[in-house]
Parts: C-alpha cells; sequence; structure tokens
C-alpha cells in the first residue's frame, strides 16, 4: 500500500533538511514542501497560532517505520506530526515510480 505521510515543520531550512534526508535514504520518494500554512492547536494549555511549513511525503507502508523514526530523529518538535494516509487509487506509472524510488 502507497502512503501520503504528514508532517509540518517551524520553517523552510528544517523542511529542506527533512526533505532531502528523507529522498537520499530511499525512505520518500518525493516530498512537496508548501510554506507558509497557519496552525492553530492548543500546547501545553494554551492556544497557538504558527506560520508552519507543510511536508507531503510520497511513500509506502514497509517504510513507514523507518520514515517515522527518521523525522523524529531530524524534528527539533518535541511532539511531531506525522500522519499517514494510505493512497487508494493513483495513476500506476506513478505509482510504479515510487516503488522504484525507495528501492
Amino acid at each position: 500500500m502507497y502512503q501520503l505521510v504528514l508532517t509540518t515543520c517551524p520553517n523552510e531550512t528544517v523542511a529542506q533538511n527533512i526533505a532531502q534526508q528523507l529522498v537520499t535514504e530511499k525512505l520518500a520518494a518525493c516530498v512537496n514542501i508548501i510554506p507558509n500554512i497557519t496552525s492553530v492547536y492548543y500546547w501545553q494549555g494554551e492556544l497557538q497560532c504558527d506560520n508552519e511549513v507543510q511536508l507531503l511525503i510520497k511513500t509506502d507502508e514497509n517504510t513507514f517505520a523507518a520514515l517515522n523514526e527518521r523525522i523524529n530523529q531530524l524534528h527539533p518538535y518535541d511532539v511531531v506530526e506525522i500522519i499517514a494516509l494510505n493512497i487508494q487509487q493513483g495513476d500506476k506509472h506513478y505509482l510504479n515510480w515510487i516503488s522504484n524510488s525507495l528501492k
């Protein structure tokens, strides 16, 4: 099963570093970096409203455990958003490219 993994970063420097490491280490086939998102949440009892960078990470379920561990190693947050969504359908050529990129 192919997956789209979501994580947010505090800035573009952290996002670039994580994205490059994941692709270089073949834990992700591709990472899209979306700057300037606003996240609203509670942290330690206080409402937060932060500018963050969203990563969209293309991988597969067999790679998720190692990818999850690596993101946590590279990320500065105490609690890192790492959410995997299963890809139900996709172009077979693109999905094959993901598989080949993770080898």
